[in-house]
């Protein structure tokens, strides 16, 4: 299998993530067992998770001028990301999430978009020749619509869309040009459905579905990917988790069903380690799970 080139262009945040017994109610004060403070951003997960499995990864984007930022990059770098093309922007803060975490693994999140808000298609234009390179662009949507359209018409074909978090305003027609999307139920709802998608012209939808695998959807009809029971933890970053390993997988040679099946497979192992980015496995890591189950 090749090592493929995969270039992100999206989110950088810092996790502030909160463990908790349950979620308060209105005006209720809960006491929480357990706090950290980690790195994430679905850009910035994608990028970890693809470069722990071997991938050759790039990175579009930016960071504000705060310890945050100064924490971000230095992250990525750990990662051996290539981090010429993310900007630093002065006088604005880094993205930040809020995350609460049930101890059943569900969670609830909160976002600040902070410098993510400030990736241009301008930047998308400077890093084009990097960007020409990748055998797949993965983008999200914690950043500017404009950008991720611009991402598309500059490399129709080769970008791997993942629609989260939802937006409104949505325009399906400056999106048909995608590789793949990869929504869950209710991105996918928000988005008119699967009839209306394929109506548009998008070539390919990949439906996470969580515990209940994921469902790949084309003109030709539908096929359902197997999931991997595991008993959760934190499922904070498991979609990113998915959109990065079919990526990795896909543009490194595997077959379309055999690269959503390991997207499916690594996806439901990060659920069982708290964090987004800090449950990622590398690639031995992965392949001695896979072996051993």
């Amino acid at each position: 299998m090749k090592t493929p080139r995969i270039g992100v262009v999206g989110s950088i945040n810092t996790d502030l993530v909160t463990f908790v017994a349950r979620m308060p109610e209105g005006g209720e004060t809960v006491e929480a067992p357990r706090f950290a403070i980690l790195p994430g951003g679905k850009g910035a997960n994608q990028a970890v998770a693809a470069a722990k499995l071997g991938a050759q990864v790039m990175f579009v984007g930016a960071v504000g001028d705060d310890i945050f930022g100064e924490n971000a990059l230095r992250d990525l770098a750990s990662h051996r990301i290539n981090t010429s093309h993310l900007k630093r922007v002065a006088g604005v803060a880094s993205g930040v999430a809020t995350i609460l975490v049930e101890e059943s693994g569900e969670n609830r999140i909160l976002i600040v978009k902070g410098a993510n808000g400030c990736v241009t298609p301008e930047d998308v234009e400077r890093a084009a020749p990097a960007l020409a390179k990748c055998d797949l662009i993965l983008c999200q949507f914690e950043i500017p619509l404009e950008t991720i359209y611009a991402v598309i018409r500059l490399a129709p074909g080769r970008v791997v869309l993942n629609p989260a978090p939802a937006q409104a305003g949505l325009d399906l027609a400056r999106i048909r040009d995608v590789a793949f999307l990869i929504p869950n139920e209710s991105e996918l709802a928000l988005m008119g459905g699967e009839a209306a998608l394929l109506a548009q012209g998008v070539p390919a939808l990949i439906v996470t579905l969580g515990a209940r695998g994921a469902r790949l959807v084309t003109a030709r009809g539908a096929t359902e990917i197997a999931p991997v029971p595991v008993t959760p933890v934190d499922t904070t970053g498991a979609g990113d988790a998915f959109a990065a390993a079919f990526a990795r997988y896909f543009a490194g040679g595997l077959g379309l069903e055999a690269a959503l099946g390991r997207a499916g497979a690594y996806a439901a192992l990060s659920v069982t380690r708290a964090g987004a980015q800090p449950s990622y496995l590398s690639e031995a890591e992965f392949e001695a799970a896979r072996l051993a189950s």
